[in-house]
């Protein structure tokens, strides 16, 4: 066989390695009521929720405990995903800049014991512009001055 037949081969069979490789590392996405089968049938493998914050009546998100003057890295939240089940979520890192104001949250993670163990929060943020015009906030409208 000649040397390039045998590089080829290899790169075949590296791009192969990968590919399985990073099929094994993804998780599907569910609700938290298939979720709670998952975990009480044994299965620990990380899912994706889809949701969005419990908020009251005028708007504010409710059941969001952070206290970063206590502990930085324990944030938790309220989150009620499509089928309308409300979750306790636990995230043991800071809570992410702009996660109130966030359309849709993805959470990655599994449910451990009563809560949902948040290993990665994904955030569609509302978009800046609504009917043609720039929402623009006092600190952008501040720094565009200077």
């Amino acid at each position: 066989m000649k040397l390039s037949h045998i590089i080829g081969i290899i790169v075949i069979a590296v791009a192969i390695g990968i590919v399985i490789t990073s099929y094994g590392d993804s998780s599907s996405y569910v609700t938290f009521g298939k979720a709670m089968a998952m975990a009480k049938d044994g299965d620990e493998d990380m899912v994706h929720v889809v949701g969005k914050l419990k908020k009251d009546a005028s708007g504010k998100a409710e059941g969001v405990f952070y206290q970063p003057q206590l502990d930085p890295n324990h944030f938790e939240f309220t989150l009620v995903d499509n089928d309308n089940q409300v979750q306790k979520c636990v995230y043991n890192s800071p809570k992410p800049q702009d996660f109130d104001r966030s359309e849709q949250i993805v959470v990655v993670g599994a449910i451990q014991g009563d809560h949902f163990q948040t290993n990665k929060i994904l955030l569609k943020c509302p978009s800046k512009y609504q009917d043609g015009k720039l929402e623009v906030t006092e600190h952008e409208a501040k720094t565009a001055k200077l």
